[in-house]
């Protein structure tokens, strides 16, 4: 094993091989991890500034804690687990909120199965061709995600980009299944409102849009007939 590059290493060979002093080894943890990492740290806190620290925190607490990683999880869900438990005490130690209070409102709604791409967060019934007319609906999701609270924002990135399981995401954060369902859930349907509210918004400036230019071409057309008939149109 000694001569197996750390590329081609297991989870469990990396682990032995950090544990004999090979730091090349611990890179290779880090770099299997570091997406997952940084994409927790980016949803859960919020200053630039202190997300390098929260990070190098978090490797240094894998980097301490390993020789006690006995593999009853993945070891991406293990090092997501730290981080989570990380950003957690960075926000109790700054006094943030968690969740905001004004998202905890009661569902009547489950959820079964793995829903849709977080892309068709609209539902169903979403026109595509309003998407091609609304070119920055990216933009319009990314910034409806950052105005959620740090652990909606972390599920959301967990299930959907980092394509979780529930049962992943509740060994990370220590949440109970059904609480993980629940606020996802909560969580898109928080989104949902949000696009809805921006795209029937620009709907209707691109109306208003519409009117107007088809009035200026009206006005534009009458110029160039007949005065009777001209006369005619503005009397329509």
């Amino acid at each position: 094993m000694s001569n197996l590059p750390t590329s081609l290493a297991t989870d469990q060979q990396l682990v032995a091989l950090v544990l004999r002093g090979n730091t090349a080894a611990f890179g290779q943890i880090v770099q299997r991890t570091q997406g997952l990492v940084t994409q927790m740290v980016f949803k859960m806190i919020r200053h630039p500034a202190d997300r390098p620290d929260v990070a190098q925190e978090v490797y240094l607490k894998v980097f301490k804690n390993l020789a006690g990683f006995k593999f009853q999880a993945k070891l991406s869900t293990w090092v997501g687990q730290i981080a989570y438990n990380t950003c957690l005490h960075y926000l109790e130690k700054k006094q943030l909120v968690l969740v905001d209070l004004s998202e905890q409102k009661p569902d009547s709604s489950s959820e079964e199965g793995r829903s849709p791409p977080l892309a068709l967060v609209a539902g169903p019934d979403y026109d595509p061709e309003t998407a091609l007319f609304d070119k920055d609906l990216a933009s319009i999701l990314s910034i409806a995600i950052e105005q959620l609270s740090p652990l909606y924002r972390t599920l959301i990135s967990l299930y959907h980009q980092q394509e979780m399981s529930y049962e992943e995401i509740a060994q990370i954060t220590s949440l109970p299944d059904g609480t993980v369902k629940n606020y996802l859930f909560r969580a898109r349907k928080l989104l949902k409102q949000h696009l809805f509210s921006q795209l029937s918004t620009r709907r209707l400036m691109m109306s208003a849009h519409l009117a107007e230019r088809a009035l200026q071409e009206a006005a534009e057309s009458a110029s160039l007939l007949p005065a009777s008939q001209a006369a005619h149109l503005h009397g329509c």
